[in-house]
C-alpha cells in the first residue's frame, strides 16, 4: 500500500500550499556519491576515531520486537476463481471461492486458510463435476482449517469450493497510520442516503486484507492466478485484476462480470471496485489503459492520468522490461483508508488524489498527483511482478516506488524538479528520524503495519539515488533489469537485489547493502575547510552516535570553484573524523562539498557569506541555489544578500522563486521600498500560482502595513491557492469590506479555500458565523476537517457558553467515532480550546483518550496541554 493516509493528506494539500523545505541542521540535503574504481581520489589524512562519549540510549532506539520470520510455505496456491455478489443492506459479500493448491514440498492432509469473520456454508473438495466432496472443517473466525480426504504428495493437485458470506462491519476495528482501517472489504453509501457521495463497494488487500473478504493464504509468498465473476446491479461499473473476458445480462435485472488475470500475482493484490463510475479509456501499444471516475470528473480525468501511458513507455524503456500485465487501470473511490494501493493491473486512488476541477487543476502540482500516479505504477514491476517475501524486505517494493517519483520527475520536468523530490523526501526522512530509527530491512517489528513508513519511503528511495550515482546510470538500469528478470512472477529478499548488482558490476557490494540496508541511522557529518599551500584542507567529521548507527563508508564528490570553472574532487570517507587536502591553483571562490546533493546525511558545512552568495549566483541546480539562500537569510538585511534574493525572483524554476520570497520574509534592510514592491508585482503577475501565493503570505508578514488591494484581487484569483492566501492574509488584517467579500466564497468545496475560512473565522468570527461551521463540519473533506475542527473550538471561544452546546457535541462525536486519526485529533484539540472557560471538559476529554484504541493518537493526546 502506497502514500499512507497521512501522507496522501500532505499531497492534497500540497495542491494549495508550499512550504519551503526547512533545513535539519545544515541550510541544504546533502550531495553525491561516486564510483571510486573509476576516478582516482583524494588520499585521507588519518585522524584519532572518535569514541562516544556517553552511553546513554537514544530516543530513537526502538524496544526489542519479536522476531519477524517469512511465512512457511506448506502449500501452493496456484489459482483463485471467485463468484460474488453484495448484499448492500446489510453490507455483505455473498461468495462462492473454488482454489487450486498442492503441497509445496513435505506430503499434507490438511488445508490452513485465512478467512476472517465469515459465515462459511460449506466446503467441498472438487473432483472434476458439478457436486464436489463434503470435506470436514473447523472455523474460528480468522482461520479456517480443512481436512483433506487423504495425504497428497507435491505433485498432486487438488481443487477445494467453499461457499461462505463475508461480514467486514462485524469484525474487530484495525488499522494503523498508513491503512486507517483493516477491514479488506468497503461498502460507501450503501443505502444511498448520503446525497453528497456515491454508492460503491471497493477492497483494500494490503497487508492482510484479502482474507476479509475472499479464503486464501494471505501471505506475500503466495502467488495466484485468478477469475472474479462480479454479478451487480445492471447500471454499475466494475473492476478487478486483468482483462473483462465476458458480461451477461440475468434474468433478474442484474449483470454478471468476469474478469480473468492469467499471470500469477500475491493474494494480497487482488481487488474489485463497484459503483457508478465513467470510464476513461486511452491506450499503449494496443493495451487498455482505462481511468475510473465519479461522473462529474469525467472531463477532466485525462488532464490528470493523461501520462500513464508515457510513463509506461517511459518505465518500460529505462527498466528494459516491457509493463508486463494486459491492461492498467486506475480507480478514484470515496473514503479510501490509504492514499493509493497498487493492485495488479488496477491501482486504487483516495479520490482527493486525482479527481479535480477545473478550477483545481492549475493548482495540481506534480508532487499532488503524478508521483502518485508514478509511483503506482512502478509498483507494477516492483511489488507485483516482482514481490517481496515477507513484510520484512517491504522496501523493496516501496523504496523503488518511492525512487521512481524522482525518475518521473528528472524525465518529464528536469533536473531541478528532480532535486526538489530529492529534498523534500530527505526532509522527511530525517524529520522521522529524530524519534525513530530502524534498518530499512527490519526482520524485527511489533506489527506488519510498521513498516509502512518514511525509512521504507523516503530513506529507500534515497538509498537507491545513491546507489544509481554509485555504480553509473547504466549499471544501474543493467542491475535493475537483471533484478526483474531473474526473479520475475516470484518473491524476493534483500539478497537477490545486492547480488544482482554484483553481478552486473562485477564488485562486492556488501559494504553498501549493509550500512545502508541492515543498519539502522544515516551519516550526521560536520564539514569545514580552509585554504593553505594551493591546497584546500577539507576535514569531515561523523558525529553520529557511532555506538548504535555504523561508522560510514561515502565515497563523495567536492567541487571547488575558481573563476566561473568547478573542479570536481573524489573522496572515499572511511573514518569518523578524516581530514583531505585538494591541490587547487588558487584560492577558490567556492567549495561545495558533496556538491550534486545526493548523499544521505545531517550536513553541517560551514560556509561564509561571499561563498554562499557565488553559490547562488553560480549554482548549478535548485538545491545549491535553496541551500544558498537558507544560509543567507539571517543577513537578508545586507543590501548584497538582498539583492540576490531578488534577482532569484526571476530564476526558472518556480521552487527557486519561493525560496527566494521566503528569504525576503519580514525583510528590514535598506531596499524596503523596491523589496515590497517586488513582493506586490510577484503576487499580482507571477504566472505560477504557488509563487504568488507565496508572494501574498510574504506581504502578511510585514505588520501594520496595508497591502488590502492586493488581498482583494487575489480573492478573484482563478487559482484556489492564490485567493486562500489571500484569506490567509487578510485574517491577520481585515478590513471593512472583507466580510461581504468572504461570504460569497462560503459555499466552495475547495479544500484549500475551505481551510482558510475556518483559519478567518477562527480568528475573526462572531455567533454570525457558527451556523457555518457547525454545517461545513459536516460536508468538508476529511483533510480540512483536521483544521477546520480546531478553528471551531477558536470560534467558540468567543461566543456565549449557552450557545455551544451543538458545537460542543459535533466535536466530541467526531473525536469518539470520526475513522480518520486526524480529523479525530482535529476535534480534540477543538474541545481543548475551550477548556479555559468550561473546566468540565477535561473530564470529556480524559474519557476521549482512555477510549481511544490508536496509540499513536494517545501520544499526540498526551502533548497536547
Amino acid at each position: 500500500m502506497k502514500y499512507p493516509l497521512f501522507g496522501a493528506l500532505v499531497l492534497v494539500l500540497m495542491c494549495y500550499v508550499y512550504a519551503p523545505a526547512q533545513a535539519v541542521k545544515s541550510s541544504r540535503p546533502a550531495s553525491t556519491v561516486s564510483h571510486p574504481a573509476r576516478k582516482k581520489v583524494a588520499e585521507p589524512v588519518a585522524a584519532p576515531v572518535a569514541v562516544a562519549a556517553s552511553v546513554a540510549v537514544p530516543n530513537w532506539l526502538p524496544s526489542t520486537n519479536p522476531v519477524q520470520p517469512s511465512a512457511t510455505v506448506l502449500h501452493d496456491l496456484t489459482d483463485t476463481k471467485l463468484d460474488v455478489r453484495f448484499d448492500w443492506a446489510k453490507q455483505w459479500l455473498i461468495g462462492t471461492a473454488t482454489l487450486t493448491l498442492r503441497p509445496h514440498f513435505y506430503p499434507q492432509s490438511q488445508l490452513l486458510l485465512d478467512a476472517k469473520g465469515f459465515d462459511v456454508k460449506s466446503v467441498e473438495l472438487m473432483n472434476g463435476s458439478r457436486k464436489g466432496k463434503d470435506l470436514k472443517f473447523s472455523y474460528d473466525k480468522k482461520k479456517l482449517t480443512i481436512s483433506l480426504d487423504r495425504l497428497y504428495q507435491r505433485t498432486e493437485q487438488y481443487q477445494v469450493r467453499i461457499q461462505y458470506v463475508a461480514k467486514p462491519n462485524e469484525l474487530p476495528k484495525g488499522g494503523s497510520e498508513a491503512i486507517t482501517d483493516a477491514k479488506g472489504l468497503y461498502f460507501i453509501n450503501p443505502l444511498g442516503a448520503d446525497k453528497t457521495k456515491p454508492r460503491q463497494v471497493w477492497t483494500q488487500g494490503e497487508t492482510e486484507g484479502s482474507s476479509c473478504w475472499f479464503p486464501t493464504i494471505d501471505r506475500p509468498n503466495q502467488r495466484m492466478t485468478q477469475e472474479i465473476s462480479l454479478t451487480v446491479e445492471s447500471g454499475l461499473k466494475t473492476l478487478s485484476n486483468g482483462l473483462l473476458v465476458s458480461s451477461r445480462r440475468n434474468p433478474d435485472g442484474t449483470r454478471t462480470d468476469l474478469w480473468k488475470l492469467s499471470q500469477p500475482h500475491a493474494p494480497y493484490l487482488a481487488m474489485l471496485a463497484v459503483g457508478d463510475f465513467a470510464v476513461v479509456s486511452d491506450t499503449w501499444r494496443g493495451k487498455p489503459v482505462d481511468y475510473y471516475v465519479d461522473p462529474a470528473y469525467q472531463y477532466t480525468a485525462k488532464r490528470v492520468f493523461g501520462n500513464t501511458p508515457e510513463m509506461l513507455e517511459f518505465f518500460s524503456k529505462k527498466l528494459a522490461v516491457d509493463y508486463p500485465w494486459d491492461k492498467y487501470a486506475q480507480v478514484a473511490v470515496h473514503d479510501f483508508v490509504s492514499g493509493a494501493m497498487e493492485n495488479t493491473t488496477a491501482s486504487t486512488f483516495q479520490q482527493q488524489l486525482v479527481q479535480f476541477t477545473p478550477r483545481e487543476l492549475a493548482d495540481v502540482s506534480y508532487a499532488a498527483s503524478e508521483s502518485v500516479i508514478a509511483h503506482e505504477l512502478f509498483h507494477q514491476w516492483f511489488g507485483d511482478y516482482v514481490t517481496t517475501e515477507s513484510w520484512s524486505n517491504l522496501p523493496l517494493n516501496e523504496s523503488f516506488a518511492d525512487y521512481s517519483e524522482l525518475l518521473w520527475a528528472e524525465h518529464k520536468y528536469g533536473a531541478d524538479a528532480a532535486a526538489l523530490v530529492q529534498q523534500t523526501k530527505l526532509r522527511n526522512y530525517l524529520e522521522e528520524a529524530q524519534t525513530k530509527r530502524e534498518p530499512l530491512i527490519r526482520y524485527q517489528y511489533a506489527e506488519r503495519e510498521d513498516m509502512f513508513d518514511r525509512h521504507s519511503y523516503d530513506k529507500g528511495g534515497r538509498v537507491l539515488h545513491m546507489l544509481r550515482s554509485y555504480v553509473g546510470d547504466e549499471a544501474f538500469y543493467a542491475s535493475l533489469n537483471r533484478y526483474l528478470t531473474h526473479n520475475k512472477f516470484s518473491t524476493t529478499e534483500i539478497a537477490k537485489l545486492r547480488i544482482a548488482f554484483e553481478e552486473t558490476t562485477g564488485e562486492d557490494l556488501m559494504w553498501f547493502f549493509d550500512q545502508w540496508f541492515m543498519q539502522r541511522g544515516h551519516p550526521e557529518l560536520r564539514v569545514t575547510h580552509s585554504f593553505e599551500n594551493s591546497q584546500v584542507v577539507l576535514r569531515v567529521q561523523q558525529v553520529q552516535d557511532t555506538l548504535h548507527q555504523p561508522v560510514y563508508r561515502l565515497p563523495v564528490t567536492v567541487a571547488t570553484w575558481s573563476g566561473n570553472q568547478a573542479a570536481e574532487h573524489r573522496i572515499l570517507i572511511t573514518k569518523a573524523d578524516q581530514t583531505f587536502r585538494l591541490s587547487v591553483s588558487q584560492r577558490p571562490s567556492l567549495v561545495k562539498f558533496d556538491d550534486e546533493g545526493i548523499l544521505l546525511a545531517d550536513l553541517d558545512e560551514t560556509q561564509s557569506q561571499e561563498e554562499l552568495l557565488y553559490q547562488l549566483s553560480h549554482a548549478r541546480g535548485y538545491l545549491q541555489k535553496y541551500q544558498a539562500i537558507q544560509g543567507l537569510r539571517t543577513k537578508s538585511a545586507d543590501l548584497l544578500v538582498s539583492s540576490a534574493f531578488r534577482a532569484a525572483l526571476n530564476d526558472p524554476f518556480w521552487a527557486t522563486r519561493v525560496a527566494a520570497l521566503d528569504g525576503l520574509r519580514r525583510y528590514r534592510g535598506a531596499e524596503g521600498s523596491a523589496v515590497r514592491k517586488d513582493l506586490q508585482r510577484v503576487a499580482l503577475s507571477e504566472k505560477n500560482g504557488t509563487v504568488r501565493a507565496t508572494a501574498i503570505s510574504v506581504l502578511s508578514s510585514f505588520p501594520n502595513e496595508d497591502f488590502s488591494e492586493v488581498y482583494n484581487a487575489a480573492l478573484k484569483d482563478s487559482s484556489y491557492v492564490v485567493a486562500s492566501a489571500a484569506v490567509n492574509a487578510l485574517a491577520h488584517a481585515p478590513t471593512s469590506t472583507t466580510r461581504a467579500q468572504l461570504s460569497a466564497l462560503q459555499s466552495t468545496n475547495n479544500a484549500a479555500l475551505l481551510t482558510a475560512l475556518s483559519n478567518y473565522y477562527g480568528l475573526n468570527g462572531t455567533l454570525d458565523d457558527y451556523q457555518w461551521f457547525l454545517q461545513r463540519s459536516k460536508d468538508a473533506p476529511a483533510e480540512v476537517l483536521y483544521v477546520m475542527l480546531e478553528n471551531f473550538g477558536l470560534l467558540m471561544q468567543r461566543i456565549p457558553p449557552i450557545e455551544r452546546e451543538k458545537g460542543i457535541q459535533r466535536l466530541e462525536a467526531l473525536a469518539r467515532t470520526h475513522p480518520q486519526m486526524y480529523v479525530r485529533l482535529g476535534a480534540y484539540k477543538g474541545l481543548h480550546e475551550l477548556v479555559a472557560s468550561m473546566p468540565a471538559l477535561k473530564t470529556t476529554l480524559q474519557d476521549i483518550r482512555n477510549k481511544e484504541k490508536d496509540s499513536g493518537l494517545k501520544s499526540m493526546y498526551s502533548l497536547i496541554q
